[in-house]
């Protein structure tokens, strides 16, 4: 269907006379009628009636003018949306990452790319790392903030950063004021974990098993912030990304001797998918701060 001929109908209608309708699009009045014409033989129907009065919708042609509104408004606004999306400006970044990575990774990034880029809208999904890969994969999601390994196909990853796991105890916790801390003085101590099955506990499980230490884990909760309150006020310990610990007071960070916990955050798309230009900007500049971290140091 040419929609250039719906919009005549609509004119015509709106017009109420051929003449006028024309002048409005710019034809010539036998330019108009044959439009009308095709029209009418693409819905095998008279679809205007004429008299000195001028033309008139009949009652099939007010049903197609309807119709022909709702069609050509939501083509009308598929085609801004498109628009705005192959727009840096304008356009929206679909991202989704686990707690950390939303908590502390991309509220700077988010912030200072909408100081450049102001009219840019983000969609920001938090859940587990196989989750939020699954999402990327499946294209619900254009870019993904996921603790590497990922077994899920069809990714590109990129590494984004090295996030150090610490251990963080209450300030008037023993270990907490103690010169030297091994490893092995966090056997049978009690602690705060994160959600069974996120990466992040999985990873903390597997080196505390590999340096043969067992935890008794008291408690499970799934936001670093939650973690921190819950072991200032329980005495318990945690382990938890130190980009969580950094700038707060409620508790201290302890370096432990005989383990060093570190996981791999990396930033996902689907392979072989073009980003739209809002979300590749978004894309390299969060590679760029990477970039320029590591040049810190």
């Amino acid at each position: 269907m040419d929609l250039s001929l719906l919009r005549s109908l609509i004119a015509v209608a709106d017009a109420g006379a051929i003449t006028e309708a024309a002048n409005r699009l710019g034809l010539t009045q036998p330019a108009l009628t044959r439009r009308i014409q095709h029209l009418e033989q693409e819905f095998g129907a008279e679809l205007l009636s004429r008299s000195r009065k001028g033309a008139q919708l009949t009652e099939l042609g007010v049903l197609v003018e309807r119709e022909a509104r709702v069609l050509i408004d939501r083509y009308d606004s598929l085609k801004a949306e498109v628009a705005s999306h192959n727009n840096v400006e304008g356009g929206t970044v679909r991202i989704g990452g686990g707690a950390t990575a939303v908590s502390f990774v991309l509220p700077n990034a988010i912030a200072e790319f909408q100081r450049d880029h102001p009219q840019v809208h983000f969609q920001v999904k938090e859940a587990g790392s196989s989750e939020i890969a699954s999402d990327v994969a499946e294209g619900r999601l254009e870019l993904g903030l996921v603790t590497q390994p990922v077994r899920t196909a069809g990714l590109e990853i990129e590494l984004l950063l090295d996030d150090h796991i610490v251990l963080i105890a209450a300030a008037d916790n023993p270990l907490a004021s103690a010169t030297n801390v091994s490893v092995t003085d966090l056997d049978g101590q009690n602690f705060v974990g994160f959600e069974g099955g996120s990466s992040i506990r999985q990873i903390v499980d597997s080196n505390l098993r590999e340096a043969g230490i067992e935890i008794n884990v008291v408690m499970e909760l799934r936001s670093i912030p939650a973690i921190l309150r819950m072991v200032a006020t329980t005495g318990n310990l945690a382990f938890v990304s130190q980009l969580g610990v950094h700038g707060q007071e409620l508790v201290r960070e302890i370096e432990v001797t005989g383990i060093a916990i570190t996981r791999r955050l990396g930033l996902a798309w689907r392979k072989g998918y073009t980003l739209s230009p809002a979300t590749s900007r978004f894309a390299e500049r969060l590679m760029a701060q990477r970039s320029r971290k590591k040049g810190r140091r």
